[in-house]
């Protein structure tokens, strides 16, 4: 059983669609015995990093999601998910969930294109993954795939070595980031197509060890 995390952050059906797609048995619960008791864990999320960490913290999942990782069941970050398990968040400047010892970055409003033309913010739409570390969950994703990204934001872990894959919007940015059972991704695999699904399937098949 997969626990999808709901903590008011939305973006639970496309996910919850995709696993039924691929065939997997999932709930989408805030019930921290549910949590606690599933086999994978994902923690998605669109929308503001303060409220986020408000409901978290509210609801006592922020423990909850720490118990995971600690547990060594394998934990899946999507977007805000992504960028709330740093430390700090730019977007509203609040201490996160340090889960990933790091920060989250505005992109600047005066990024350029090669043509220098001025870039589109928030960062909206299809763009190209580079996997710069291999790991289980990242198998099989090509150059040539591209993934569905919406944020203004970017997590740029304090560790290097805790990036798994790029991507380029201005500037080079972290779009997956791995530690242990966590990977997280700042595209958004369950509206991605084909690539998105390999990722999400690679997940579900994946123990937690790097």
């Amino acid at each position: 059983m997969i626990a999808i995390i709901d903590y008011d952050a939305g973006n639970l059906t496309s996910v919850a669609r995709a696993l039924g797609f691929l065939g997997q048995k999932y709930v989408i619960t805030r019930r921290k015995e549910e949590i606690l008791a599933a086999d994978r864990v994902i923690f998605p999320g669109v929308g503001a990093a303060a409220s986020a960490m408000e409901s978290l913290n509210r609801y006592g999942l922020d423990l909850v999601l720490k118990r995971v990782l600690d547990s060594g069941r394998p934990l899946l970050g999507i977007c805000l998910g992504t960028q709330i398990i740093t430390g700090f968040s730019e977007e509203g400047h609040i201490p996160c969930l340090n889960l990933i010892p790091g920060r989250v970055k505005a992109f600047s409003r005066e990024m350029r294109d090669e043509a220098g033309k001025a870039l589109k913010i928030p960062h909206m739409g299809w763009n190209q993954v580079r996997v710069t570390q291999a790991h289980p969950v990242l198998a099989d994703i090509g150059e040539e795939d591209a993934f569905y990204f919406v944020h203004g934001y970017y997590p740029e872990p304090a560790d290097p070595a805790h990036v798994l894959a790029e991507t380029d919007y201005g500037i080079t940015f972290a779009s997956a980031m791995g530690f242990g059972n966590l990977v997280a991704t700042q595209f958004h695999p369950e509206k991605s197509g084909r690539p998105g699904l390999r990722l999400l399937d690679n997940f579900c098949r994946w123990e937690g060890k790097p």
